[in-house]
C-alpha cells in the first residue's frame, strides 16, 4: 500500500505539471523575470508592478519559445496587466470560480523562469475576507491573503487549490506586509476593460481630504453618531467638488447619505461605475448643514 505522503506528494506535482501547461515567464524587468497566466487565446495576464518598461517585453512560453508581446492594458489599481502575444494559441484555466474559499484552504503558487522552468510554492489562504480597496486606488472584489511563498520571479503567477482549481493571480504589489492573491472575479472584470478600453477609469472629485475629529456639541445638533468627518484641504481648479461650490474649510460628513470618516469611505465612491454619475454630499460649513450635488468626474491619466 502506497505510503499517504507519498500519494499526497504525488499529487501535488501532477497539480503543478497540470497548472503550470498554462503560465509563462514575462520579461518586463531588470535582471529578473516575472510570470503571466494564460487567459484567452492570445492574452496573457501579469501583475502590472512587474513591467518595468512599455516596450520590448517578451514571454516565454511553457514550450520554451520566447515571443515578443505588447501591453494591452495596465490597471496599477488593481495590479493587473494584460498582454497580447499572437504566440499564445490555446487558453488557460477554467474561468469556472472556485466556491467558498475559506482560511486554511491549502493554495498552489506556481511561477516559471525562463531559467529553470515551472516552481512552486505551498501554503495556505490565511486570510479571506470581502471587497476592498487598495492602497493604489483600485476596487478588489475579495481580500486573499497567502501564507505561501511569493518570490519576485513567480509574482503574476497563478495560484490553484488543492485540485488545480484557478483562484487567482499571485502578487507582491498590492499588501507591504504579504503576499495576495487577485480573484478571478476582479481578474474577469478589470481584464475585460482593459482589452475594451486599455485603462481603467477612475472617479475623481479634486479635493484634498483629512479625517478630523466632530466636538460633542456638534455632534449633538447635526443628530450624528459619526465622531469625525474629512475636512478639505485643497480644491482643485475646473474639478468635480470646486464646481459643485465646495470650499477649502468645509467638512463632508456624507456621500449619498452614507457617513464618510476616512479617505477608504470615499474612495468607494471613485469606482469606474461612478464616473459621470451625480451624488450628494452632506456637508458642514460654518456648524451648518448644507448639501451640494456633485457629478464625479474621470480622474485625469498620467502620462508614462
Amino acid at each position: 500500500m502506497e505510503n499517504a505522503l507519498v500519494a499526497l506528494s504525488n499529487e501535488i506535482a501532477s497539480t503543478v505539471e497540470q497548472a503550470g501547461r498554462a503560465v509563462v515567464a514575462v520579461h518586463g524587468r531588470p535582471r529578473v523575470s516575472s510570470s503571466g497566466v494564460i487567459w484567452r487565446p492570445g492574452i496573457v495576464l501579469t501583475a502590472d508592478h512587474t513591467l518595468r518598461r512599455e516596450d520590448g517585453i517578451r514571454v516565454t512560453l511553457p514550450d520554451g519559445r520566447t515571443v515578443p508581446a505588447e501591453i494591452a492594458g495596465r490597471d496599477p489599481g488593481t495590479d493587473l496587466a494584460v498582454l497580447k502575444t499572437g504566440a499564445v494559441n490555446g487558453s488557460g484555466f477554467d474561468e469556472r470560480a472556485v466556491t467558498e474559499l475559506r482560511t486554511g484552504h491549502l493554495a498552489l503558487v506556481i511561477g516559471r523562469s525562463p531559467d529553470t522552468g515551472v516552481s512552486a510554492t505551498l501554503g495556505v489562504i490565511s486570510g479571506v475576507s470581502g471587497p476592498w480597496h487598495t492602497w493604489r486606488g483600485g476596487r478588489v472584489d475579495q481580500f486573499l491573503r497567502l501564507d505561501a511563498g511569493v518570490f519576485p520571479a513567480s509574482s503574476g503567477g497563478a495560484v490553484v487549490d488543492a485540485e488545480g482549481r484557478f483562484i487567482g493571480l499571485a502578487t507582491l504589489g498590492l499588501s507591504r506586509t504579504s503576499p495576495l492573491a487577485i480573484p478571478l472575479a476582479t481578474i474577469q472584470r478589470v481584464a475585460t476593460e482593459l482589452l475594451d478600453k486599455g485603462h481603467i477609469a477612475r472617479g475623481f472629485l479634486g479635493v484634498g481630504l483629512q479625517p478630523v475629529p466632530l466636538p460633542q456639541h456638534l455632534q449633538e445638533k447635526l443628530g450624528r453618531a459619526a465622531k469625525s468627518g474629512l475636512i478639505v484641504l485643497s480644491v482643485e481648479p475646473d474639478a468635480p467638488a470646486g464646481n459643485a461650490g465646495v470650499l477649502i474649510g468645509d467638512v463632508f460628513l456624507a456621500l449619498d447619505s452614507k457617513p464618510v470618516e476616512d479617505t477608504d469611505d470615499v474612495q468607494a465612491f471613485l469606482g469606474s461605475e461612478y464616473v459621470g454619475k451625480q451624488i450628494k454630499a452632506s456637508i458642514l460649513r460654518g456648524g451648518e448643514s448644507i448639501e451640494l450635488q456633485m457629478v464625479v468626474g474621470e480622474r485625469p491619466r498620467r502620462r508614462a
